[in-house]
């Protein structure tokens, strides 16, 4: 409810800013008009913006066919049929073009408006000038008004499109990492169900076993059955709890973790299958824990896999450094030359970079730190791990460093952490958001030619297509409308302006005078298009007259010079002025 009385007020302080500054423009057009009526040339005007603004949010058409009839009212007008009106009828079509989506309606809407103002002009008979100004000037802001409305939410709508799909994509992303994250917890609680079952097991055997011996009571033997059935239930617990957290059934999250393997097995292997692994271990090994252990096993083992997968025959070396209170381990895997392999086929590790996710999160939760990235020697993976697992802090989500894919040159950003996973989609996502907002950008190339794009891949293109469509009539069609329309506008005012007699020279005719004598006073031509009743005024018998403009005010009337000839001899002068013979 806030929401809307918050829009309801803003909409309202919109319309009555566009609301005054109509009027303003409306009462400069009333005072420089010379002849105007307060009621029909001020204030209804006013009355009918104030009804037309507000209705232009829920009936725009309605809107501006209200305010072209202010326009009409324009070409009754004998004086001049230009008034302040149009820019309010541009303003009006603007928002048309702008508030209603498809595009039938509106044209049908501003045909409609330009048919009034024709059938205006012929009902009126008015003179070539007002027809001039309803072919040329009222279209125009009828038509171009709507086109840069269209435009400007065609713009609008691309943008948010490429907002909401950029959302979108960052929730999704998100999702993904976390749930990296919590598979790899799940393999976390699988270690610790191997190596805790274990020992508890041990302990549960042992209690058995000094059950059975002689020297201990009866109330001794039964402390000890029940302290064995305590840790085959806490086992059993331990089970039930790995067994929530793994995947569903047909998923083996803990693949490539075998309980009995080592690191010198993991290695060994990797040289057998022709991988160039060069390896040894510095300081003397200290008592390991199970789970550091197996976090070591892990640090080696996605190394190598990223490592033959984006570099592949390049040499790797692998460095394992015992220190009085830690251990370090550190890969490094050679870049590969430009246009080698790892250029064809680079692409991010285990999954969209849950792996680099999933082992920065397992070493957190040993309380060592991982760096990865781009080095002196080629791309490092360096791992430094506590002798013993401790409880890391944890109030929120770690936020690994920047990772690089392995075996790509510098400055190639790989997965790493879920802030840069979220900015690099899978190939199955929407394409990237930064490249939808700009229509003119090239398509995602991990698109592969026949693949079918996603639905919001799709909705986006739809969007692009119509924002082109736009721009492109929104520049043509005052293209063609110039082509169409200055031509015969430059004629007419060609016309107008060489047949203009200036009033200093009309007094220096002289009557009873040759036309040989005069024609340096004269225009280059007479006025073609004199009204009805300038043509049908008196006119002495036999004489051929001929009309001269005043003035050279193309829009407004002025008054006109007839001059009647007798042969070549003038014979009078007189003024028709203007709006009456």
């Amino acid at each position: 409810m806030p929401n809307t009385r918050t829009t309801s007020a803003r909409s309202a302080r919109g319309d009555a800013a566009l609301w005054t500054v109509l009027a303003a423009a409306t009462g400069y057009g009333f005072r420089d008009a010379r002849s105007a009526s307060l009621a029909l040339d001020l204030v209804l005007p006013l009355a009918v913006l104030a009804v037309a603004v507000p209705w232009s949010r829920r009936r725009p058409g309605s809107a501006v066919v209200l305010v072209n009839g202010l326009c009409v009212m324009g070409l009754a007008d004998a004086s001049t049929p230009g008034n302040a009106h149009v820019l309010s009828l541009a303003a009006l079509s603007c928002l048309l073009g702008a508030r209603v989506a498809e595009a039938r309606r509106p044209l049908l809407v501003l045909a409609g408006c330009a048919a009034v103002d024709l059938a205006t002009c012929a009902v009126l008979r008015a003179q070539p000038v007002w027809w001039f100004y309803a072919l040329t000037v009222l279209p125009a802001a009828l038509l171009l008004p709507w086109l840069a409305g269209r435009h400007w939410r065609g713009r609008r709508q691309l943008v948010r499109e490429g907002w909401r799909l950029a959302r979108g994509l960052e929730e999704r992303q998100h999702l993904v990492a976390e749930r990296a994250r919590l598979t790899e917890r799940a393999e976390i609680a699988a270690d610790m169900h191997d190596s805790l079952g274990h020992a508890l097991s041990l302990v549960a055997l042992r209690a058995g076993a000094l059950e059975l011996s002689p020297d201990l009571t009866d109330r001794d033997r039964a402390d000890l059955a029940d302290l064995r059935g305590t840790i085959a239930d806490a086992v059993e617990q331990v089970r039930e709890t790995v067994a929530v957290l793994r995947d569903p059934p047909g998923r083996d999250t803990g693949a490539g973790l075998p309980v009995n393997d080592t690191v010198e097995d993991l290695l060994s292997r990797a040289v057998a299958s022709g991988v160039p692994v060069r390896w040894e271990r510095r300081g003397a090994s200290p008592p390991l824990s199970c789970l550091v252990e197996r976090g070591m096993y892990r640090v080696v083992q996605e190394a190598l896999t990223n490592a033959t997968k984006h570099a592949p025959d390049c040499a790797i070396s692998v460095r394992i450094t015992h220190e009085p209170d830690r251990t370090r381990v550190s890969v490094v895997n050679a870049v590969p030359s430009a246009g080698g392999p790892a250029h064809t086929g680079a692409g991010p590790a285990s999954g969209v970079g849950r792996g680099l996710i999933g082992l920065q999160e397992r070493v957190t939760v040993l309380g060592g730190s991982l760096r990865t990235g781009s080095g002196s020697g080629g791309f490092h993976v360096t791992a430094v791990l506590p002798h013993q697992a401790t409880t890391a802090a944890r109030t929120g989500t770690p936020t690994p460093g920047p990772v690089t894919a392995p075996g790509r040159p510098a400055g190639i950003q790989g997965p790493a952490s879920p802030s840069e996973t979220a900015r690099r989609p899978d190939p199955g996502m929407a394409p990237d958001p930064i490249r939808a907002m700009d229509p003119g950008m090239a398509p995602d190339p991990d698109t592969a030619p026949g693949e079918v794009l996603p639905e919001s891949a799709e909705r986006l293109a739809s969007v692009r297509s119509d924002a082109r469509r736009r721009s492109a009539l929104a520049f043509v069609a005052p293209v063609v409308a110039a082509v169409f329309f200055v031509p015969s506008a430059v004629y007419l005012a060609w016309q107008l302006t060489t047949s203009v007699l200036p009033p200093s020279r009309f007094d220096e005719l002289t009557t009873g005078r040759p036309r040989a004598e005069l024609a340096p006073l004269l225009p280059a031509r007479a006025y073609p298009y004199p009204s009805g009743q300038a043509r049908s005024a008196p006119r002495p018998p036999g004489a051929r007259c001929e009309f001269y403009r005043s003035g050279r005010d193309l829009l407004g009337e002025v008054d006109l010079y007839r001059l009647c000839w007798s042969g070549d001899t003038l014979l009078t002068k007189d003024t028709v002025p203007a709006g009456r013979p």
